[in-house]
């Protein structure tokens, strides 16, 4: 999955970091990235930009940065061009640095007095000098979920997203809901059936969303009639591991899913409750 960049190490401890020319400096217009390549990405250094850069993280030996300003000088892509491309860490830190862009882009006032925010100096946090608000990255958490009745899964199609591939059950977490709950309404709401047996699989942060996402698998538990949410989903069936004609991508915790299901078909919960996985 993105995150998973072995043996290079994520370290996102916050550091009170002057930049070097040769850090990596994440630039962004919106959700657009600057790049000096794509096959393999490549991303600007200190070297190449002008102005104000606030600390991220580092991955191995290098320290990542995020440009306060904006720079009319660099090439942009689109974010989501960084579905496929490698090196994988770069991929990843671009990703994650998207997510914390977002969250101090929005976040450029205090919400209680309306004066201008400053990075705290103790950790990864914006503070307000007058009122003495602080706050945090924001990231929220939301469920994927693989239905399983017999020997099939159940597979979405969303209705309004240009992806038209296959999806899972998903859904975000409400104020006050367990995961487990998440679950189970979100079945019933988007396809109108009742689960039992919820198994967790895996977790993935998801930057280009600003996600935490939480993967689950769970058993159909009676009638298998599917009443399609229609404003949320174009199409919903239980397929058999031999329908699922899907590739590993080495992306997403749904694709993750997905090839963890055509492994392990029937035997998917008895295979999380044995940790075969």
């Amino acid at each position: 999955m993105i995150q998973d960049i072995q043996p290079s190490r994520f370290d996102l401890s916050y550091l009170q970091l002057d930049p070097a020319y040769e850090d990596t400096v994440l630039v962004f217009e919106g959700k657009k990235l600057a790049v000096k390549g794509l096959d393999p990405l490549r991303l600007p250094t200190y070297r190449d930009i002008h102005g104000p850069v606030q600390y991220l993280f580092s991955i191995d030996e290098t320290h990542y940065f995020l440009a306060l300003e904006k720079q009319e000088q660099l090439s942009y892509q689109d974010i989501h061009r960084l579905r496929h491309q490698q090196p994988k860490k770069e991929q990843f830190a671009a990703v994650t640095a998207y997510h914390l862009y977002v969250w101090y882009a929005k976040h450029r006032y205090c919400g209680v007095c309306g004066k201008p925010m400053v990075p705290a100096h103790s950790g990864r946090a914006l503070r307000c000098p007058s009122c003495h608000n602080r706050i945090y990255p924001t990231i929220m958490p939301a469920i994927i979920v693989g239905v399983i009745h017999n020997d099939s899964i159940l597979v979405t199609r969303y209705a309004h997203r240009t992806y038209k591939g296959h999806a899972l059950i998903a859904g975000f977490c409400e104020i006050g809901e367990t995961p487990e709950d998440t679950i189970r309404r979100e079945v019933m709401e988007e396809v109108g059936l009742h689960v039992k047996n919820i198994r967790y699989y895996k977790s993935q942060p998801w930057g280009f969303d600003l996600n935490l996402l939480l993967g689950f698998f769970c058993e159909l538990d009676g009638n298998p009639t599917i009443t399609l949410e229609q404003e949320e989903l174009a199409k919903a069936r239980f397929i058999s591991q031999d329908e699922l004609n899907d590739k590993p991508d080495d992306l997403s915790l749904t694709n993750d899913m997905m090839m963890f299901f055509k492994a392990h078909g029937a035997h998917v919960l008895d295979c999380l409750d044995s940790n075969c996985h």
